[in-house]
């Protein structure tokens, strides 16, 4: 079964799907912002198979997510660690551990959380806007087409637009 190629839809979440829509590379991805670089600790961390490994570690490469860097000659071996593009992508990745906390923590507790790095008082990540400091929410914020949108983001646009004007 062939892979959908979202690269070239104009919507940027398609597009982003694209580059890290697939489980392993976001588990990888996890993994190297904990300090992961090489191929045997990502294979260690994650039950993955070599192949699957390979492949993914070489997409993210070629997405610029991550670099590929020799750290021997004899044997060769390589150390991945993440761009500027790739680390920019940590504000996603907390999001995501803080939905799936707040939505599937087990009995437990939560596995995994993010906290103070002087306090260690856990924190609660919530997404504002670097503009104006709010939070980011249904009430303050709504998508729009962008400069960039095509036809089908402006229809679509168009559309929900046109229903929320029909609910107000």
């Amino acid at each position: 079964m062939s892979r959908t190629n979202f690269s070239e839809m104009s919507c940027p979440i398609a597009r982003s799907l694209d580059r890290v829509g697939e489980w392993w590379s976001i588990l990888i991805l996890r993994d190297a912002f904990h300090g992961l670089t090489r191929f045997d600790q990502f294979q260690k961390s994650l039950p993955i198979a070599p192949s699957m490994l390979t492949r993914r570690l070489a997409d993210l490469v070629e997405d610029g997510l991550l670099a590929r860097r020799r750290y021997s000659d004899h044997p060769p071996r390589d150390e991945y660690v993440l761009t500027e593009r790739g680390r920019d992508f940590r504000p996603v990745l907390v999001a995501m551990m803080a939905w799936g906390n707040r939505q599937f923590a087990g009995p437990e507790g939560v596995p995994s959380q993010l906290v103070d790095a002087e306090t260690g008082i856990p924190a609660d990540p919530i997404i504002i806007d670097r503009n104006t400091g709010r939070e980011i929410d249904d009430t303050h914020f709504r998508f729009a087409a962008g400069p960039g949108a095509d036809d089908n983001v402006r229809g679509r646009q168009a559309f929900l637009d046109a229903r929320r004007e029909k609910t107000q």
